[in-house]
């Protein structure tokens, strides 16, 4: 990746402290991305943090489904082509919304840690940014997981459970 990537994280909530060691963990996860993706150029990213207030209220407003969520992605660019930082010359990816409160149950649920499950919902929201959508199922949902993984395996991440239950599981 030729660039530079700036990352605008952002604390909205005031239920949870987020732990020390999150916000460069974020940046890795942004900047490994756009590596693997091979990027061309500056990148500029926001990343927030909310409650699982905010961020239904946001689901809502944006998607109109009226329920909590773990994380939303709200690309500035289409096909490609984004909006420019005028004073960096960088490409403006768009803004994630982490529902802290989602990604400590869902770590929980899982059972891997809240950096992982943070982690992931940066790594898969960098991925919606660029492009990437999972929405119809398919190859496609198949694609972006097999991206996701490869990310945070190369980041120190690795998946340690399955995500799907199977009935002999139950």
């Amino acid at each position: 990746m030729k660039g530079k990537v700036k990352v605008i994280i952002s604390n909205e909530q005031s239920e949870v402290r987020i732990p020390a060691g999150v916000r460069m963990l974020v940046r890795r996860c942004c900047t490994a991305v756009l590596v693997q993706e091979q990027f061309d150029g500056s990148a500029e990213v926001s990343v927030m943090f909310v409650d699982d207030d905010m961020i239904h209220q946001l689901n809502l407003q944006h998607r109109n489904i009226d329920r909590a969520t773990d994380v939303l992605s709200f690309p500035l660019g289409e096909n490609g082509v984004y909006d420019i930082n005028n004073d960096t010359g960088a490409k403006l990816l768009g803004d994630i919304v982490i529902s802290i409160n989602h990604a400590i149950d869902q770590a929980d649920r899982y059972g891997h840690s809240l950096q992982r499950e943070i982690g992931f919902l940066t790594v898969h929201s960098m991925l919606h940014l660029l492009g990437y959508d999972h929405v119809n199922g398919g190859i496609e949902s198949v694609r972006m997981r097999e991206k996701e993984e490869a990310v945070l395996t190369q980041l120190g991440l690795k998946r340690n459970s399955s995500y799907y239950m199977d009935d002999e599981t139950v």
